[in-house]
C-alpha cells in the first residue's frame, strides 16, 4: 500500500472515531450573583471581593471613611441618642398608654404630635432654621365583634 493511502485511511478513521465520540448537551445559564437569582449565600463573598477591588478613595461607605476614632465615636453616640429619642416619641404616640398630644424638645428639634380621629399628625420643627416637616400617620381602626 502506498504511503499517501495509509495516511488518508488513518485520517478518515480518526475523523470517524472523533465524530462518533463527540456528544453535546444543552447549554444552561446559572447565575452566580445573588442579585440575579444566584446563590444567596455568596452575597457576602461578592461584597468582600467588590470592596477589595475598589480604590481607597472610592470606598465611601464600604471602606474606612478616613475619620478619626473620636469622630466615629461622636457619630455613633449621636446616632444612639437620636434612636433613643425616636423610641421615646414612638412610645408616647403608639405605646401601651398612648397620649393624645405632646411636645418633645431635643436640642434644636421640637417634635409635637396630635392624635386626630383619622390621622396622627407629627410636626418636626428645626428651631435654628425654621424648617418644618409634617408627617401624618393613619390611625389603626379596629372593629371588634360581628
Amino acid at each position: 500500500m502506498p504511503l499517501p493511502t495509509v495516511f488518508s485511511t488513518a485520517t478518515v478513521s480518526l475523523l470517524l472515531l472523533a465524530a462518533a465520540s463527540a456528544q453535546a448537551t444543552e447549554l444552561v445559564y446559572r447565575p452566580l450573583n445573588p442579585s440575579f437569582g444566584g446563590n444567596p449565600l455568596l452575597s457576602g463573598h461578592y461584597l468582600a471581593l467588590a470592596t477589595a477591588q475598589k480604590k481607597p478613595d472610592d470606598r465611601g461607605s464600604f471602606g474606612s471613611s478616613g475619620s478619626s476614632e473620636g469622630e466615629q465615636f461622636v457619630r455613633q453616640l449621636q446616632s444612639r441618642l437620636l434612636s433613643s429619642l425616636a423610641s421615646q416619641v414612638n412610645d408616647a404616640i403608639f405605646g401601651d398608654n398612648p397620649q393624645e398630644s405632646g411636645t418633645i424638645v431635643f436640642g434644636e428639634q421640637t417634635i409635637s404630635f396630635n392624635r386626630g380621629l383619622e390621622f396622627i399628625t407629627i410636626d418636626i420643627l428645626n428651631t435654628a432654621t425654621g424648617q418644618t416637616t409634617q408627617i401624618q400617620v393613619p390611625v389603626l381602626q379596629v372593629s371588634t365583634g360581628p
